[in-house]
């Protein structure tokens, strides 16, 4: 049978009598195997707890030890500290431990009170590395600093939970499988003269997704919910753009393959945190001179001009940027509390934000403007200060709504919206009164109406989910972004660096802003801003970028075997690991014990809040209140090594494709 035969029996079974019934069957099947899939992934990222990773400790005197669980602690007296040292000689944050990738580890003096490494002064912002055995001496209060051991390291990745133990992501691909196959039938029976390019697109998505996870199998990664949730709305992307138009299926599965290359590239990337901070630099130089293009030679598209056009190519710049905005954003504010570089934060923020503005993307300017805050706020956590900012970005607002009279027609009809139907409220009405017509099941794929409005597969794309597949699958959708943003922040409290923290919920952020700008938008709850829905708009710009932006919360996932960004445990080094420490353990035998007396036995300063000054909590109490201290330097940074050289992978390539108990052999 050729193709043209091919299309004529679909075409013909089409007008059959009993394809009806089918097609009542498809619609009512597809909610139900879309809240199956949202319950399995949700069930899997967000329920139980994510086991906290202890990779050091400091220890006492007396034997009481505080445990680090980030690769950046602070230490000193304030209630918010890593490791709280209940002292008054010691400052509320006193002293920065921070290990890199490699496993090294460096302390940095962060007040101006006296710290010194085994007797060694270091002044405030200085730094020196630390290895086991050393004696900190923070405010006269002295602990011995342990780091965790390539065998312990093992021992803990062991107990950890691995991911899809409870709930197997290959249960969850079977059924997104079969959502695929029901929407590539209702769509073929909808346009059988495209059912080539329908079937090709489905089969080739569907074939890609599949190589994609057993990929990540082969690299011993057992994880996948996020990556499913991102196929999911993908899926329903393909099924938008077929309704429109099925000639751009195949442009828009090469824009996802482009993602997921963008996507595991970034994965790799962020594995190297040295590596990731030094691309900084380049990546701000990259978003500048894009956005400067942008704005000197765009093309001007519904009132907004972010589209460049380079032949038969065209682009959204400010998609791409947000990339290297983040990217620039986490690592730039690595010191913490540093003005230096909270300076140049805003600089480039403001510049971005500006050339956004000129552009008349106040859409975009506005999600860039809330990523900014939450990447402010999670790094500096003052409050007060991204309250002011956040205000004067309300004031200016305010004066571009003033004296754009573009931007005020929209604000002018924000919640009235049926007083005006056919001018400035006609988008909104329309998507209303198709999610409204859509009912529960929608009216079928090919059936509805809102997909022939002025940008409805990209401003208005939950309308039209909802007009023809039905108001629960585009719930559905919204729910994979709550589940996404959800997790994003779980996984902050055990992510390892405050630059996975920063880098996903940031991106959690701007997911959370960029929807309900589109869907509340489009229903007058928001004025209309013209941005897009993550994953689910049709465009190869946004979905390109959706799958780079993807790789920032998959790498906070600390869950055993889940990320590819997050290093596995070699077995083979543990078992050197042991060996060189038993054969190392007899000829020190005798000096061991002259080394820890001399570490532990200096007094412990006479000035202690309490009676019991050798109680645990004396020194490590977390409700301890935070007390004024005119002596303590706030203004600190944490510089996690810059001038550190590149080094190879720790992971050998040929281990990513054996599995776990391949090690031992």
């Amino acid at each position: 049978m050729d193709f043209t035969q091919l299309t004529q029996f679909i075409a013909g079974l089409a007008e059959a009598p009993w394809i009806s019934p089918v097609n009542l069957f498809l619609r009512i099947l597809l909610p139900v195997l879309s809240i199956w899939l949202m319950v399995r992934c949700g069930r899997s990222l967000l329920r139980g707890r994510i086991e906290l990773e202890n990779w050091g400790r400091l220890t006492l005197p007396n034997g009481d030890s505080g445990t680090f669980h980030h690769w950046e602690n602070i230490v000193g007296r304030s209630r918010r500290s890593d490791v709280v040292l209940q002292s008054p000689t010691v400052s509320r944050s006193h002293a920065a431990f921070l290990r890199d990738d490699k496993g090294n580890w460096m302390v940095r003096n962060i007040a101006k009170n006296e710290l010194s490494v085994n007797g060694k002064e270091l002044f405030c912002q200085e730094s020196a590395p630390i290895q086991d055995g050393d004696v900190i001496s923070m405010g006269g209060v002295e602990v011995t600093f342990t780091a965790i051991t390539h065998q312990e390291e093992l021992e803990q990745a062991q107990r950890r939970k691995k991911a899809g133990r409870a709930i197997s992501p290959f249960g969850s691909l079977v059924i997104l499988t079969l959502i695929q196959v029901e929407l590539a039938l209702m769509l073929g029976f909808a346009y059988p003269e495209a059912v080539g390019s329908i079937l090709f697109s489905f089969l080739g998505l569907t074939v890609l997704m599949w190589g994609v996870y057993l990929f990540c199998r082969m690299l011993r990664r057992t994880a996948f919910e996020v990556e499913t949730l991102a196929f999911y709305l993908t899926t329903l992307c393909m099924t938008v753009t077929a309704n429109k138009n099925p000639g751009d299926l195949f442009k828009q599965l090469m824009c996802i393959v482009m993602g997921l290359m963008l996507f595991f590239s970034l994965s790799l990337v962020l594995r190297n945190l040295t590596l990731a901070k030094k691309m900084r630099w380049p990546m701000a130089a990259f978003a500048v001179a894009l956005l400067a293009f942008n704005l000197l030679f765009g093309s001007r598209l519904f009132g907004a001009k972010n589209w460049v056009k380079i032949g038969p190519l065209s682009f959204q710049p400010s998609e791409l940027v947000k990339l290297c905005f983040i990217l620039g954003g986490a690592t730039t504010l690595d010191r913490m509390f540093s003005r230096r570089n909270l300076v140049f934060t805003l600089l480039f923020s403001a510049f971005c934000v500006g050339c956004l503005g000129l552009m008349s993307d106040f859409g975009t300017a506005l999600i860039f403007f809330a990523t900014f805050l939450a990447i402010a706020f999670l790094r500096s956590g003052d409050l007060p200060s991204v309250a002011f900012m956040g205000s004067a970005a309300a004031f200016g607002g305010y004066i571009i709504v003033h004296f754009k009279p573009y931007i005020a027609r929209r604000f002018s009809i924000f919640l009235h919206a049926w007083s005006d139907t056919s001018n400035l409220g006609y988008q909104q009405t329309r998507t209303m009164s198709a999610i409204a017509g859509g009912g529960l099941l929608g009216n079928g794929l090919g059936d509805g109406w809102l997909k022939n409005i002025a940008a409805a597969n990209t401003d208005l794309v939950l309308g039209v989910v909802s007009d023809e597949l039905g108001f629960i699958v585009a719930l559905c959708a919204l729910s994979v972004i709550v589940i996404l943003a959800v997790f994003a922040i779980k996984s902050a409290a055990t992510a390892r660096s405050t630059f996975y923290v920063i880098a996903s919920c940031s991106t959690a952020m701007l997911f959370v802003v960029q929807t309900m700008l589109n869907v509340f938008g489009s229903v007058d709850l928001l004025p209309l801003t013209g941005v897009t829905f993550p994953f689910l708009s049709m465009g190869g710009s946004s979905i390109i970028c959706c799958w780079g932006l993807l790789a920032y919360i998959k790498a906070a996932d600390t869950r055993q075997n889940a990320a590819l960004a997050v290093r596995l445990p070699s077995k083979r080094k543990a078992k050197k690991a042991a060996q060189a420490a038993k054969t190392a353990a007899a000829p020190q035998e005798q000096e061991e014990p002259t080394k820890v007396r001399r570490s532990v036995s200096q007094p412990i300063p006479s000035a202690k809040p309490t009676a019991s000054a050798d109680a645990m909590q004396d020194y490590f109490d977390p409700s301890v209140f935070d007390t004024p201290d005119e002596d303590e330097d706030t203004d600190f940074h944490i510089d996690l090594g810059d001038d550190t050289p590149i080094e190879s992978d720790a992971d050998n390539w040929q281990d990513y494709f054996l599995w776990e108990e391949d090690d031992d052999k």
